[in-house]
């Protein structure tokens, strides 16, 4: 038996003696749905899991108050593992983040173990509001990932998968104003501040024939009135407009602006627009990295496959701005069959149940063995790296910490 192999059973060992603690995390997480920046039971959960192992636990850490980080080592390359709590409005763990805190708590534990031995560095981060606020993006702006040579993470999925379709994605709050007026009695003194949300909404759904098949512009309409007899003087809508890149994102806002104006316009209306930050970018997954999980994927029993059209995830996530700043993974973990999507009741059920716990564990591995890998072997780190610098001179990355 091989050195490295020698490791990587002592690391299968060391997830599997804190099996019963991850699984049990990873459920109670599940069962108490926090949302973004709200995740205080999960925090306290987490860093008393890895205060318990003796790891140096800063809690409420870089301003955020649900945030934390988790430490091991004294030198050598230091790797961050990323966990994720957040849950969904309504459908709660829909997204499987509790499979993913105990992945990345179980896989800083066990690289907690052996990192003055191999002579690295393990960094756990709790990133909160994964789910819309950005939590990942202010901490780097607060220096989280200052010095980390590399970041890991894994999600949940119907597939295990190589990579996260993600692609970059900014939110949009619009709102109109008009003027009330007796919509049967004198409608010709109203604005109608509906109708300008309305005719927007229509020229959006027309933009959508001509953008890129892999752009994506969706919203609702989150006010529309508040009596039929009376012309709204004020509508209001939420939008998400998403592109693989973030330059192609800018490029489609200023499309998107355009038909809403269109819109306000043709009602006599105005419009403001505020656009919420942080957006977030597009995922540059690092292919020397993702070699190695993959590898070690197949030592639990798993086999990762590139996604293909028909069975891409695709969505958004703030892990996308860190894969511009260092390099970075956020492959696909099987946790539900592959007929069923995220964001639905059924994959809550799936990751609160026994498929969700197995992800756990051998996500736990895959990650902590991935970690090894980038620890004891300098040249891979180094062609990681490498990998890295080259998206940034090809304006892939943008080494920046804001998108």
């Amino acid at each position: 038996m091989s050195g490295l192999e020698d490791l990587k059973q002592r690391i299968d060992a060391i997830v599997d003696g804190h099996a019963a603690d991850l699984m049990d995390a990873s459920r109670r997480i599940h069962g108490e749905p926090e949302l973004g920046y709200e995740e205080r039971h999960a925090h306290d959960l987490l860093t008393s899991l890895l205060e318990r192992a003796g790891l140096d636990v800063t809690r409420h850490a870089y301003g955020l108050e649900t945030a934390f980080a988790a430490a091991a080592g004294h030198e050598g390359p230091t790797i961050a593992v990323l966990c994720e709590y957040d849950a969904l409005p309504g459908v709660g763990h829909a997204c499987g983040h509790n499979v993913i805190a105990a992945a990345g708590a179980g896989a800083g534990l066990a690289a907690a173990e052996l990192a003055e031995e191999l002579g690295g560095r393990v960094l756990v981060l709790g990133t909160p509001a994964e789910e819309g606020g950005g939590g990942k993006v202010l901490m780097a702006q607060q220096g989280a990932f200052d010095g980390v040579d590399a970041a890991l993470m894994v999600h949940p999925a119907g597939l295990d998968q190589s990579r996260f379709g993600a692609i970059a994605i900014q939110q949009v709050d619009v709102t109109y104003r008009g003027r009330a007026a007796h919509a049967a009695a004198a409608p010709h003194a109203g604005r109608n501040a509906l109708d300008a949300a309305v005719l927007g909404y229509m020229n959006v759904a027309a933009l959508r024939q001509h953008i890129r098949p892999d752009e994506r512009v969706h919203g609702i309409i989150t006010d529309g009135g508040e009596a039929p007899n009376v012309v709204p003087e004020r509508a209001a809508a939420r939008w998400y407009v998403r592109s693989p890149t973030t330059r192609g994102l800018t490029a489609l806002k200023k499309r998107f602006l355009a038909c809403l104006e269109a819109g306000a316009t043709a009602a006599g209306c105005e419009m403001t627009v505020e656009w919420l930050d942080p957006a977030y970018a597009d995922m540059v997954d690092n292919e020397v990295i993702v070699s190695s999980y993959v590898a070690n994927a197949a030592r639990v029993g798993r086999t990762v496959g590139e996604p293909s059209r028909e069975d891409v995830v695709v969505g958004s996530t703030d892990m996308g701005n860190i894969s511009h700043i260092v390099p970075s993974i956020h492959p696909m973990i099987a946790v539900a069959p592959p007929n069923v999507p995220i964001h639905t009741q059924d994959f809550a059920r799936f990751a609160g149940g026994p498929e969700g716990d197995r992800a756990a564990l051998d996500g736990a591995k895959m990650l902590a063995g991935t970690l090894v890998d980038l620890w004891t072997d300098p040249d891979l780190l180094a062609r990681a790296k490498a990998e890295f610098d080259k998206a940034l001179a090809d304006g892939r990355a943008t080494g920046r910490a804001t998108i």
